[in-house]
């Protein structure tokens, strides 16, 4: 499977009104195109950065949406004044949830950067150590791994019952990243936290 995801950001105060166009409007359109699987919207309100991803069954699939999201994305981008947006695609590697998402709920989001060996290094990594620890943790609802053959990046989405629970595993999945970093060489790029606004995101257990 594969995914497209839309990195909005922009105004903090459109936030808000970007969630309910994607809710209202965008949802409604992609889930009528061939390949659809799943949507979700992960939002920082604070600092007006939206990831809005988009999950397909194919590559093909995905591809052939390009033109239909168009003026969707750019509608987006319009009403949150977006100073910038960022469209990348990726591989679905990793789909495992522990229990449902409920209201509230948050995600924590890793972008990892290497060379393919590093990167499938990681991915038994997570497989093997990491996420037989995670779902340990008080919380802890889902996790998720992307990845891009071609930019030799990859993203781990862990997704929490509330804030409370994912601040309260910062210190542990902390541990969990740097031996990922130590045992298989990638470089850890990027650590953001952020509310899941939207959580339906179909993909299949693919753990």
């Amino acid at each position: 499977m594969y995914a497209r995801t839309t990195t909005i950001t922009g105004d903090p105060r459109a936030v808000d009104g970007g969630i309910a166009d994607v809710r209202d409007e965008v949802w409604p359109m992609v889930q009528q195109l061939e390949g659809y699987v799943g949507l979700s919207m992960l939002a920082d309100r604070e600092a007006g950065r939206c990831i809005i991803t988009t999950a397909w069954a194919d590559e093909a699939a995905m591809r052939a949406s390009a033109d239909a999201v168009r003026d969707s994305r750019a509608r987006a981008a319009e009403m949150m004044r977006a100073d910038r947006v960022d469209v990348q695609e990726w591989e679905i590697i990793r789909m495992h949830r522990d229990h449902p998402t409920r209201e509230g709920a948050c995600a924590r989001v890793t972008w990892m950067a290497g060379d393919m060996a590093q990167l499938e290094r990681s991915i038994d990594a997570m497989g093997m150590s990491v996420l037989p620890r995670l779902e340990e943790l008080p919380g802890f609802c889902s996790v998720s791994q992307l990845l891009d053959r071609n930019t030799g990046m990859s993203t781990v989405t862990a997704v929490y019952d509330s804030r409370e629970a994912m601040d309260g595993s910062a210190a542990r999945v902390a541990g969990m990243r740097q031996e990922v970093m130590t045992d298989s060489g990638v470089r850890v790029t990027e650590v953001a936290a952020f509310d899941l606004a939207i959580a339906h995101l179909r993909v299949p257990e693919m753990a």
